[in-house]
């Protein structure tokens, strides 16, 4: 049986085929940027988002000339909503490729090289600026004498939504340069809302029964795209400036300098940002950023990488949506690394007992994910799993976050603690093996003065983390016992 178009690699399509793939391609990477744009609303996450996008361009790459003309694979961002008044950028906000891994990273490189015609001298050293990619909403602010007078989103790239007295709201934007601006400036930056900030704006919408946000960037994207500005103004956004639109005069030789000068006038540039020279440099900066990734107070979802000369940028320029001259390198989008924080026991309603990770929060997949599944006793064992390790978790469509393992990192905590979370167990299915009560409570009450011997000589040599499961094993004997 021959698998549906959909299913079958690019490479064994007809030219017939080719072109019907297209078409329903085309649909799809519409409808989900308009959701993802539009709406704030996304269906998909950005790997399968990224998926559709590349067996577009795969079959394009294969057959260039049943293109469809204008395709609405290429438009950038999505239609303007009618509610907000409209304002034209002086230079367009174009979209960026995406790469995955260090070869397709060097496939970038490899293409910049040969579009300047760069020495092999040159081209060992050429220098790039990595900036983390924040995963917010970007907008385009045009100062005019040194005054902020319009902000608008990204729009569909030629023009955005003005949201202007919304971004006056925000501390990160300063209504007047300082000194030695152009006469006339666009700015562009991310819009963003912390892991912190969005958690407690979830709350407060769930207490009001409101739909919730899948992550931080609808949240900050529904926040910033309010009428009433007042309510954009209880949020508590943030902002990044990160590039250079239109500028009615030079402003310096390189990307690295222009940052530097933001900073300057006020504006608040990504402190992680750095300069470098090499593909090794690039990859390096990429798997430290990876590790950090958690820890961020703010969600990230790749590395931007850019050409640093400004001049260069300009030799290169764009070609279809994206420049030519910059690139993001995403993350896996259903993995993620992150620290484990604790293990609960869940009891389920047949009596199961399953162990679930909290961890700190990360982006997996366009999700914020906080929990995990550790499955059971035996996984926990054979991954060598504690608490407070560096772990890697995975997120798969709508199953169950799971942790995959931990980083070769090393484990905080010692295996003591570890036997003292499977003797928790053991004491819990005494309950399942007894019948009578009083044998029941006579084998609790042996294995609580055990472990309550075990928790005094172990957490003499530890803070806080052994005290908070002394004091959840204390609250899961208190509730053991009321079941009995």
């Amino acid at each position: 049986m021959i698998p549906p178009t959909s299913q079958r690699p690019p490479t064994e399509l007809t030219i017939t085929e080719a072109r019907d793939e297209l078409k329903r391609l085309e649909t799809l990477i519409a409808y989900h940027n308009f959701a993802y744009y539009h709406n704030n609303a996304p269906e998909i996450s950005d790997a399968a988002f990224d998926a559709l996008r590349q067996r577009y361009n795969t079959i394009v790459s294969l057959h260039p000339t049943i293109e469809p003309t204008h395709s609405a694979a290429h438009a950038i961002g999505a239609p303007l909503d009618s509610h907000f008044g409209k304002h034209q950028h002086l230079v367009p906000m174009l979209s960026l490729d995406n790469v995955f891994n260090r070869a397709d990273f060097e496939s970038f490189v490899t293409r910049v090289i040969r579009f300047l015609g760069l020495s092999p001298d040159d081209a060992a050293c050429l220098p790039f600026i990595a900036e983390p990619k924040i995963d917010g909403l970007s907008v385009n602010l045009t100062y005019k004498n040194g005054v902020f007078t319009h902000g608008t989103t990204r729009g569909n790239g030629t023009e955005g939504e003005d949201v202007t007295e919304n971004l006056r709201t925000l501390r990160d934007i300063p209504p007047q340069l300082s000194y030695s601006y152009p006469e006339l400036i666009e700015i562009r930056g991310e819009v963003f809302l912390s892991k912190t900030d969005f958690l407690a704006l979830n709350t407060e919408q769930e207490l009001s029964k409101k739909r919730l946000f899948a992550n931080p960037r609808n949240a900050a994207a529904g926040s910033l795209r309010q009428l009433d500005p007042t309510i954009t103004a209880q949020r508590p956004l943030s902002l990044f400036a990160y590039a250079l639109g239109f500028s009615s005069e030079p402003l310096g030789n390189s990307h690295w300098d222009f940052l530097k000068q933001l900073k300057k006038w006020g504006f608040p540039v990504n402190p992680l940002s750095q300069r470098i020279t090499s593909i090794e440099e690039a990859e390096t900066f990429f798997t430290l950023i990876a590790k950090q990734r958690a820890a961020l107070p703010y969600d990230i979802d790749g590395v931007v990488y850019k050409i640093d000369s400004l001049n260069l940028q300009n030799r290169l320029g764009t070609i279809g949506r994206v420049p030519r001259w910059a690139t993001a390198w995403k993350f896996p989008a259903e993995q993620a690394i992150t620290t484990l924080r604790d293990i609960e026991i869940q009891v389920g309603r047949t009596g199961t007992l399953t162990p679930v990770a909290h961890l700190d929060p990360v982006n997996i997949g366009g999700v914020l994910v906080t929990k995990a599944t550790l499955h059971n006793e035996d996984e926990i064992i054979r991954k060598d799993i504690r608490i407070g390790d560096r772990v890697f978790v995975q997120r798969a469509g709508d199953v169950i976050p799971q942790v995959l393992g931990i980083t070769p990192e090393t484990s905080i905590l010692p295996l003591d603690l570890i036997f003292l979370f499977f003797l928790i167990i053991v004491l819990f299915a005494v309950r399942m093996l007894y019948d009578q009560k009083m044998r029941l409570y006579a084998a609790v009450q042996a294995g609580y003065r055990v472990l309550h011997k075990r928790l005094n000589d172990s957490f003499t040599l530890f803070l806080d983390t052994p005290l908070i499961l002394k004091d959840s094993v204390n609250k899961i004997f208190a509730s053991f016992m009321r079941q009995v």
